[in-house]
């Protein structure tokens, strides 16, 4: 009975996690529209952070329960599963090309990160102070985002932004609803995962790694497949790239900044924080290193890169659940 509820805690902690996330997106952009903030903030942070929102609180409330290895395996899973699963499957269904703008600033930003993480992490774990400096990186690529975003005018409509159509006393309404359903979903979602974990015998890593990050991607899966489907490419690729960059800075340091983990799983160090490194070089050398016919380079994600991706990610979970 007792592994019946924490299976349904998982099943119905997703399931809410991924619907109050999108209500949450859906309000604060709403909100920051009728307040008169630019849509282009709007779509880089509100809806960046919305997509990234799951495994947030996920990751803090994990931390903050003592369960560094479902937080930090939420993390970096989530990372690996956007660009091997979501990316490779939106990759499959239709070439994305990438824009300038992500080869030049995104895609080597979140290289330069995850090397950054990987040597903090290696150095002394998600310590304090760790933790301190990857919320500053962050706060910085995000202000760097921003003025680079502004000056070149990027960006959707007002009309287009999530949650356009919302009245103020219905975006205030799905901001603070989606908000606390988003919490309580997160902490029904890490309950239910350590108790499975501990009732099968299977580490929190493990869990963290395949149930939670597969689960809390689920908004950044629809939305990237839905955009590749409709051809909207720098969607599919902005999306995963912004929200890996939310993960490695924004969750692993405010996790570290609620508890302190001095000392992680060593899976993580060596297996899977290179994977994804490794991962993030593939798709930045997809992107900006392939030959195109007649000479120069072509800004895209093959076809086969996409399928390679995928077959990746299989081999992956396969070397994870064994």
């Amino acid at each position: 009975m007792h592994l019946l509820a924490a299976i349904a805690a998982v099943v119905l902690g997703l399931a809410a996690l991924v619907w109050s996330a999108d209500r949450f997106v859906d309000g604060a952009a709403a909100s920051a529209r009728l307040l008169g903030v630019p849509p282009l903030l709007v779509g880089m942070v509100v809806v960046g952070f919305g997509t990234s929102a799951p495994e947030l609180t996920v990751s803090a409330l994990s931390a903050w329960q003592g369960s560094s290895a479902i937080a930090l395996g939420n993390a970096w899973g989530s990372n690996i599963c956007n660009i091997a699963l979501i990316l490779g499957l939106a990759a499959a269904i239709a070439p994305l090309s990438v824009q300038r703008e992500a080869l030049r600033f995104d895609l080597p930003a979140l290289l330069a990160v995850t090397a950054l993480s990987w040597a903090l992490v290696r150095d002394g774990g998600v310590s304090r102070a760790n933790a301190w400096i990857l919320l500053g990186v962050f706060a910085a690529w995000l202000a760097g985002s921003c003025l680079l975003a502004l000056r070149s005018k990027r960006g959707a409509a007002a009309a287009d932004a999530p949650g356009g159509g919302l009245s103020g006393r219905m975006a205030a309404f799905w901001t603070l609803a989606g908000l606390a359903v988003l919490v309580a979903s997160s902490r029904a979602l890490v309950w239910g995962a350590v108790e499975l974990a501990q009732a099968l015998g299977v580490s929190d890593l493990v869990i963290g790694l395949t149930v939670v990050a597969v689960g809390t991607s689920l908004p950044e899966l629809a939305s990237s497949v839905a955009a590749a489907r409709k051809g909207e490419d720098d969607l599919a690729v902005g999306n995963v790239i912004g929200s890996n960059l939310f993960n490695t800075l924004a969750v692993v340091g405010l996790a570290g900044a609620i508890r302190p983990m001095p000392e992680t799983d060593p899976a993580i160090v060596a297996r899977d924080i290179p994977v994804a490194f490794a991962l993030t070089a593939a798709l930045l050398l997809f992107a900006f290193g392939l030959p195109r016919r007649g000479g120069g380079r072509e800004g895209r994600i093959p076809r086969w890169g996409g399928v390679l991706l995928l077959a990746f990610y299989v081999a992956y979970m396969a070397r994870v659940v064994q």
